[in-house]
């Protein structure tokens, strides 16, 4: 999914994210963040090392609307630390797309 093929399910883009993430594949997310909420810049810091990602919930998607609940772990400077986040996501053209999350 890295490389541009679209993902099949809105739980799949958000592996493919995390992954992206990880290794720092900022085309990846701008790819995949819909347009009217992308930020115009998008950074991913160094000094975050993203060790784990757990798929909380992802019920079928509702005909073009879905959500995915996760919890990905990291580890800065030697702090341990989570993000919760019950991301929402739509199709558009097609493709799935990340539109935004509720951080828990």
């Amino acid at each position: 999914m890295l490389r541009g093929e679209s993902s099949p399910t809105p739980e799949q883009l958000m592996r493919s994210r995390y992954t992206a993430f990880v290794v720092g594949d900022t085309a990846h997310l701008a790819r995949s963040w819909h347009p009217r909420t992308r930020p115009e810049e998008i950074a991913i810091d160094p000094d975050v090392q993203w060790t784990g990602l757990q798929i909380i919930d992802a019920p079928p998607a509702d005909g073009d609307t879905g959500v995915v609940e996760f919890r990905a772990e990291w580890i800065q400077d030697g702090d341990r630390g989570a993000l919760h986040e019950r991301s929402r996501f739509v199709r558009l053209r097609g493709r799935w797309v990340y539109v935004d999350g509720d951080v828990r």
